[in-house]
């Protein structure tokens, strides 16, 4: 991650929240899940979470969605683009977690300033990429407070790195761990931040009962 400098005319996409629509996502997650043949590669709880949030967020643009599964191991594959509405995975791949959050499992997650963890829930995409320290990257906006919300000043990024690769898994038993960026393979990574930026939801789902009891999105 970089220290940023932050322009003044930089604004982010208004958003607020609303129940649910009466689409066909909303009407048939199940349907939408075999569908996108999801059962072997996405648990379903967490795609279900996803969608939900998904729905219930303004301002979002296209119909991607990207899911980051902390609740698997970093030597899985569990970054995940979809796009609903041509209901094909366009990228699945490996990523990092902070390296306070845990080894293999990411299992501390925080909201705040150094604390070099990863957060959960739900973000939003920056419009443009920008090159940094970390080269191309994109910024993530947290959309709930006491989670996420301080993602931006964090400089929570989404950025290619050698230590994301699956060969690093060899030498080490897990995948590298960042600052608290969700780092992914270098090779793909300008492909994925083209992809996914101006404003699109990205989901970070972990084994956190308190994320659940806090969040207003999909909290119980």
């Amino acid at each position: 991650m970089k220290k940023i400098i932050i322009s003044a005319a930089f604004t982010f996409l208004s958003l607020s929240f609303n129940s649910f629509s009466n689409d066909e996502i909303i009407k048939n997650p199940k349907k939408l899940y075999k569908e996108m043949h999801l059962e072997n590669k996405l648990d379903y709880k967490v795609f279900e979470n996803a969608l939900t949030g998904y729905n219930r967020i303004k301002g979002k643009k296209t119909s991607l969605l990207t899911i980051i599964d902390y609740t698997k191991p970093s030597t899985e594959e569990r970054f995940y683009v979809l796009n609903l509405q041509n209901k094909n995975v366009m990228f699945n791949t490996h990523v990092t977690h902070g390296k306070n959050s845990g080894k293999v499992m990411a299992v501390n997650f925080s909201n705040t300033l150094n604390s070099y963890k990863s957060s959960l829930g739900f973000f939003i995409t920056d419009s443009e990429a920008y090159t940094g320290s970390n080269g191309y990257s994109l910024r993530l906006k947290g959309l709930e407070p006491g989670i996420n919300s301080n993602a931006f000043s964090r400089n929570i990024v989404v950025h290619g790195a050698d230590y994301a690769k699956p060969d690093f898994i060899k030498g080490l038993g897990f995948l590298g761990r960042s600052l608290g960026c969700p780092a992914i393979p270098t090779e793909i990574s300008k492909d994925v931040i083209d992809t996914i930026k101006n404003g699109t939801v990205l989901f970070i789902a972990g084994d956190d009962d308190k994320y659940f009891r806090k969040s207003r999105i999909v909290g119980s």
